[in-house]
């Protein structure tokens, strides 16, 4: 029972976690709008919009070093609350953000926060759970951020809809201010983490005196042959899925808002529709792919399923790009899509922590996934010149971002099989 409980707890803090990043894709039309002003460049809120994704990506750098550290050092439940509060009260005050500036410095430390609180419930969830059910607890932990793109998603209809803009007497320019202000909403969850949650066996094992052992020391675990190269490689396989998600997978909002302009569909209509193709048709085969990935590797190893889902991945951007001829048919290709290029990211919460021992797995395990966003930037802002300045179609961009899903067949090659295996010690 505890360890479900444990399980309901880390998926409850990675649903905001998911809300808080998605929210922004969701809604930085109406943001970006707004406060560059009617007089801005018509390319500068997809430049704006790449750099604050950037911004995010480093901010979760920043936090998931250092909350994944501390979290080793002094246990996972405090940090975890500290985490919560962090993202949750940046959000909040999004509401407030006038100044590019100010989206930038919210938007950061709300990254900050996210960071953290995926390594420390990512190792906690794997340290609670027993072997034979490690795999599938992981994965499920990882495909709840489905519920956190819903979530966003809804949110972001919501505070367009008519009835909403009546209610708070706000208009359609300034309502996604709401939307932020929602995700005040996750610091309820530290009194629940406060009263139920319990330090891990493990992590007591691992703060006993040992010789030469640093709990939580980024150097520790950089410069020992094992854990370093297993950090590397970790980052560079985190990297790549960052790379895509954020420059690809969220630009099925854009794909198919291309469709409907080619149907001549009226803007503010095709946005909304735009937002329900990506939040709840992509997003539902992503939720599929994230839960299949613990079972499928489960029974194939690590490392096949990644080499599977990577392959797939990539075979599916000229399928999504090509085959479909209008907005209805791209509905049925955008699950698919999904389903292959959103999976790999359960696979980082159930294998990154089976790659390092008890006294450096949260610091590990966030220096492979938020290194891997601070990495993946450069793509971000080629993506970005890709979209707005290099005067192709945005087909043509999706299949040169898609050659990244290759890059992580190659990284995974190198990295070792844990299938069956207990924690390193």
């Amino acid at each position: 029972r505890y360890q479900w409980l444990v399980l309901v707890i880390a998926c409850a803090g990675w649903i905001f976690d998911v809300y808080e990043g998605q929210i922004f894709n969701i809604t930085r039309g109406e943001m970006l709008k707004e406060i560059l002003g009617p007089e801005a460049d018509p390319n500068a809120p997809k430049f704006w919009g790449d750099v604050f994704l950037g911004v995010f990506l480093a901010g979760g750098t920043f936090g998931g070093l250092l909350f994944g550290s501390l979290a080793d050092k002094y246990g996972r439940k405090p940090v975890m609350i500290a985490t919560i509060l962090c993202y949750s009260l940046f959000s909040g005050l999004t509401f407030f953000a006038q100044e590019l500036w100010q989206v930038a410095a919210l938007r950061f430390f709300v990254a900050a926060g996210v960071g953290g609180e995926w390594a420390v419930a990512s190792s906690l969830v794997a340290e609670v759970f027993p072997k034979h059910a490690r795999t599938h607890a992981s994965g499920i932990f990882h495909a709840s951020s489905v519920l956190g793109t819903w979530c966003a998603a809804a949110a972001g209809i919501l505070v367009n809809s008519q009835w909403f803009l009546e209610f708070t007497g706000s208009t359609g320019e300034s309502s996604w201010r709401f939307a932020y202000l929602f995700g005040v909403l996750p610091a309820l969850l530290v009194v629940w983490v406060r009263y139920s949650v319990k330090e891990p066996e493990s992590f007591k094992k691992a703060q006993a005196p040992t010789t030469g052992r640093k709990a939580g020391s980024v150097k520790e675990l950089l410069a020992h042959s094992k854990w370093g190269k297993h950090a590397l490689l970790g980052m560079g396989l985190a990297a790549v899925g960052m790379a895509s998600f954020w420059g690809l997978i969220v630009a099925g909002q854009d794909l198919a808002k291309a469709f409907l302009a080619e149907e001549n569909v009226d803007p503010t209509v095709a946005a909304q529709k735009a937002r329900f193709a990506y939040g709840f048709i992509q997003t539902f085969g992503a939720g599929i792919g994230l839960l299949s990935f613990g079972p499928i590797c489960a029974r194939l190893g690590r490392k096949k399923t990644f080499i599977i889902m990577h392959l797939g991945a990539f075979l599916c951007v000229p399928m999504v790009c090509y085959l479909p001829q209008n907005y209805a048919q791209l509905l049925w290709y955008l699950p698919i899509f999904g389903f292959f290029t959103l999976s790999i990211h359960a696979g980082y919460a159930i294998y990154f922590p089976e790659l390092f021992p008890n006294h450096l797995r949260a610091t590990g395990g966030s220096f492979c996934f938020n290194v891997g966003r601070l990495v993946s930037v450069p793509v971000l802002f080629f993506s970005g010149w890709l979209k707005a300045d290099s005067g192709l179609a945005l087909r043509e961009v999706f299949m040169i971002l898609g050659c990244v899903f290759l890059v992580g067949v190659a990284i995974v090659s190198f990295l070792p099989e844990t299938k069956g295996q207990d924690l390193p010690e």
